[in-house]
């Protein structure tokens, strides 16, 4: 998702310009250079349940966190985009065939929401085709494979957060490419897909793009005025708390399916303003601002509040949207 604060072109979803397959475990040293959420329960390790490799493709900058909580358990190699391009069919064929991976983790995605009305290729190239191709090559050496997707494919006509169980109805061509991406990741055998959306939160020191939330924090902190969406409703999600939740599920063996994976509670972009504002201890200058009023290229839903019922079931608790924004701030500082 993306609020006019911060960039209104891109859908704040794991970017594709990193990667990493994961092997097993060795002496299980951790290089955890992620922040891991106090909120999070105590899980066994995956070594309980990897015998070789885990591959993560296409990871972003932001979601190192994920490398950094995983390797905890397990050796991560990571793959960078020119190492690996997954829209290659016979370079995933190869590049998995010579890794043999227990879990292959995709990250990728073409996240460009209006830019994919024009260039609709791309997004389903990379939304929707790799994922094939990934789905194929886990199905080839027996590995699980975890795709990450979207709240776009939902319409936004609800009343009440979206379950699992609810029909998607993609409004967009990047909505409609990550829908289609999802049903070529459950061709895998072990294949489970997480949606997830209005991503926040880098792991420190490292770079990454800014966040929607980032360019509202620093718009207050600033005086600036910062305009925000009243009539987008939607459930933030910090990196670190998806990546725990990862774990889990790889941890708990969930069965295959969708599983979403998103901070809890609902929300809409002014009231996400109005408590940075509050945790800041600032008087912001706020301009409320409609989907109408913003005139972008693509349809966005309106409400894509997501509930995290499926993950509940498996015992694992996602912590409220307010908690992880109150801890992406102090890890952030003073913007």
């Amino acid at each position: 998702d993306e609020a006019p604060g911060g960039n209104p072109e891109r859908n704040e979803e794991l970017p594709a310009d990193f990667a990493a397959p994961w092997r097993g475990t060795e002496d299980g040293s951790a290089d955890d250079d992620g922040d891991r959420s106090p909120a999070a329960p105590d899980l066994p390790t995956l070594r309980d349940h990897l015998n070789g490799e885990l591959a993560l493709t296409n990871l972003g900058t932001r979601d190192r966190a994920l490398v950094g909580l995983l390797r905890a358990d397990a050796v991560v190699v990571p793959l960078a985009r020119a190492d690996l391009d997954i829209t290659d069919d016979d370079a995933v064929a190869v590049r998995i065939g010579a890794e043999r991976p227990d879990v292959i983790i995709n990250c990728a995605s073409d996240n460009d929401v209006d830019g994919a009305e024009a260039h609709a290729r791309r997004a389903l190239e990379v939304n929707a085709f790799a994922v094939r191709e990934l789905a194929r090559a886990a199905n080839h050496v027996g590995a699980t494979l975890i795709h990450y997707s979207s709240d776009f494919v939902f319409d936004g006509t609800s009343a009440r957060p979206y379950v699992e169980s609810d029909e998607p109805n993609p409004l967009g061509v990047y909505a409609a490419s990550k829908l289609l991406g999802e049903w070529f990741a459950l061709e895998a055998r072990r294949g489970l897909v997480l949606r997830v959306e209005s991503l926040f939160g880098a792991v420190p020191g490292k770079p990454g793009r800014r966040s929607s939330i980032d360019a509202i924090a620093e718009g207050i902190e600033a005086g600036r005025e910062v305009p925000v969406f009243t009539d987008r409703t939607v459930s933030p999600s910090y990196v670190f708390d998806i990546a725990e939740a990862t774990r889990a599920v790889l941890v708990s063996q969930a069965p295959p399916g969708v599983y979403h994976c998103v901070n809890a509670g609902a929300c809409t972009w002014h009231d996400i303003a109005v408590e940075i504002a509050r945790l800041l201890g600032r008087r912001p200058v706020l301009k409320p601002i409609t989907l109408e009023t913003a005139a972008l290229r693509a349809p966005r839903p309106k409400y894509c509040a997501l509930d995290n019922s499926r993950l509940r079931a498996l015992g694992i608790p996602m912590p409220t949207w307010q908690d992880a924004l109150a801890r992406h701030l102090h890890a952030s500082g003073p913007a």
